[in-house]
């Protein structure tokens, strides 16, 4: 093998591995209220959907703090569009890899919906999209398979050590987009946010009124202008907060009949239903 083929890892690139371990642990101590039931997930999912899912890892105790949110994590429901190997083609719906999302330390991979089985869970699905717009979206984000996180953004990394740092509220957004212009940095919002400014999809716009019309009364002069944030400012939270994205759930999709929910009885410690 020609050795100026093969890379090595330089110091930088060992460093930044060691912080991503030590970032993605899992925390001790977590208890999912409504646990995802990967099955019904399945079921409800449609191409172009958003998962948002509370994380447990280390790092998202920061993104949970700096964005005030349950979620801290996105992911990118791209169902059966994603390209499968011969084994994984075999494979039940739920650990086939449907779902496209950003890892610290591993950037761009498709992961199954069983992975987050264990989690709470969020389904936030775009009104609206026409089916050009909504294969754009979907080329978009499985062009973007492999990118690779660059290990060598250290203060991507670094400011998620602390857990709660003493940044005002106005700043916190900024703290989660400093750093590395790669994609595939640490947030993963930041990439679906930009498959949907592709299409010119809002998210959470930005209002600014025509100048001068502040005061004015006509509906033709309280007229606003809608500006797209750019990608990079974009939370996991924003797309539960958008007005423009429906919270799907999955108990409610097929029906739901609360006359036939079994309760405890009064003084039985045995769950009935």
């Amino acid at each position: 093998m020609n050795p100026l083929l093969t890379s090595k890892d330089t110091f930088l690139d060992r460093v930044g591995m060691a912080l991503a371990g030590r970032l993605t642990a899992k925390t001790s101590g977590y208890e999912p209220y409504t646990p995802s039931d990967p099955e019904t997930l399945a079921r409800t999912l449609r191409p172009g959907d958003i998962l948002l899912i509370e994380g447990n890892h280390k790092v998202s105790a920061a993104i949970k703090y700096l964005t005030q949110s349950t979620w801290s994590h996105a992911a990118f429901f791209a169902g059966d569009e994603i390209p499968l190997t011969l084994d994984e083609a075999t494979l039940p719906v739920i650990d086939r890899p449907q779902l496209i999302e950003v890892n610290l330390g591993q950037g761009c991979v498709a992961v199954p919906l069983s992975k987050y089985a264990t989690y709470n869970t969020r389904i936030c699905r775009p009104v609206g999209l026409t089916p050009d717009d909504r294969n754009a979206v979907l080329s978009f984000m499985i062009s973007r398979l492999g990118l690779k996180y660059d290990m060598k953004n250290i203060l991507d990394m670094l400011r998620f050590f602390m857990p709660t740092p003493p940044v005002p509220v106005r700043f916190r957004r900024r703290m989660l987009a400093f750093g590395s212009g790669d994609p595939t940095r640490a947030i993963c919002s930041t990439l679906i946010a930009q498959a949907f400014e592709q299409i010119r999809y809002p998210i959470l716009p930005e209002i600014t009124r025509a100048p001068g019309r502040a005061a004015a009364t006509s509906s033709y002069s309280r007229a606003e202008i809608l500006h797209i944030r750019h990608h990079s400012l974009y939370t996991p939270r924003d797309f539960d907060l958008s007005p423009y994205f429906a919270v799907v759930k999955p108990t409610l999709e097929y029906g739901f009949d609360y006359k036939r929910l079994q309760w405890q009885a009064d003084g039985d410690q045995s769950l009935i239903g």
